[in-house]
């Protein structure tokens, strides 16, 4: 059976939801999003990275924040490492696929790929400069 493209704001929901429940098995990702989940924040935060993922597919203007500098800020208190991101990437891929397919779902997947690459960039000139 052929499997859709990503098509709504619903189908980034579903991706970020399954998405999460791989992070916060992973005992290696889990202390990143500690806080979220201690103060009950994760619902919150799907919803705001959901609008991330909207506005890049479909150009819509619903993300209003700065995630390079909440990433940066992240690492200052837990050190990103090059693991993280490959693991990142990899449940990222491993959700859409299971689900996805298409034109949507590749462009979703090379801009996550390209985010964590200039992330990983960006945290070492930062770590550089201290």
């Amino acid at each position: 059976m052929m499997k859709p493209d990503i098509s709504s704001r619903k189908d980034i929901k579903q991706i970020m939801t399954k998405f999460y429940d791989f992070l916060l098995a992973d005992k290696t990702m889990m202390p990143f999003f500690e806080e979220i989940v201690q103060e009950n924040q994760l619902e919150h935060h799907l919803e705001i990275i959901t609008d991330f993922w909207n506005d890049i597919l479909f150009d819509t203007n619903d993300y209003q924040q700065n995630v390079m500098q909440k990433h940066l800020q992240k690492n200052a208190f837990i050190h990103f490492k090059k693991e993280h991101f490959t693991s990142w990437v990899s449940y990222f891929f491993k959700t859409i696929d299971a689900s996805f397919t298409g034109e949507n779902s590749e462009k979703m997947k090379a801009r996550a790929q390209s985010i964590a690459t200039v992330m990983q960039l960006k945290m070492n000139l930062f770590q550089d400069k201290k």
